[in-house]
């Protein structure tokens, strides 16, 4: 684990060497019925996966979410990603995230099971927030996967905000989409890893500087 200690606004400014993210040959779009086996396959042979979701964001006073549109799966090797609007058998994608053999790890998953519930009719099932776990007691808020990546891997993690609040509802995603997606889910897992490696435990109290 490095011993590498900043705040959020810290990162920003810190010169950390860039964390090693997917590349599009690790990536697959889950577009058909037999990638949608393939990932089914690797995904239920995995102890734990990586897990996000991505939205079309609302700009508008008023405006209801219909997100998710992507659901992110990632093992060590490789990230699968499923787009809501495939035609692809959704039973696959409801299996995997409703299977209890399976730890989903994510950050920041506190409205992924309600809109999962309400628009896809999936009941999440063995998920972990790691962004809650090292958020630990006596905190407000939760600690981030760029604050995470810089504590554990002394690694900066970079993070388009332009992709983050890009359509995530086009039925065409870009290369700049596929890999920010992709990334999303395969960093909570490994970072996942580092913190079972570091015994489990809550970040220390000076992992979050001034902010939370």
């Amino acid at each position: 684990m490095s011993d590498v200690v900043l705040s959020r606004s810290q990162l920003a400014a810190a010169e950390l060497p860039a964390y090693p993210s997917l590349t599009l040959a690790q990536v697959v779009l889950v577009d058909s019925a037999a990638r949608a086996s393939a990932a089914q396959a690797a995904l239920m042979a995995s102890d734990a996966i990586g897990f996000d979701t991505e939205s079309k964001p609302t700009f508008r006073k008023g405006e209801v979410s219909t997100g998710p549109h992507l659901v992110q799966l990632a093992t060590d090797e490789r990230a699968w990603l499923f787009p809501v609007s495939s035609r692809v058998d959704r039973s696959i994608l409801q299996a995997i995230l409703e299977s209890p053999a399976v730890l989903k790890i994510g950050f920041g998953l506190g409205n992924d099971r309600s809109a999962l519930r309400s628009r896809l009719g999936i009941e999440l099932a063995n998920v972990l927030d790691l962004g809650e776990v090292l958020r630990g007691p006596g905190h407000r808020g939760t600690v981030g996967a760029k604050v995470a990546v810089a504590h554990f891997f002394g690694q900066k993690l970079q993070k388009s905000k332009k992709t983050g609040t890009s359509n995530w509802a086009s039925p065409q995603l870009n290369e700049r989409q596929l890999l920010y997606a992709a990334n999303d889910a395969h960093v909570a897992l490994q970072l996942y890893r580092a913190w079972l490696r570091a015994g489990g435990k809550n970040a220390p109290d000076n992992f979050f500087g001034e902010n939370t």
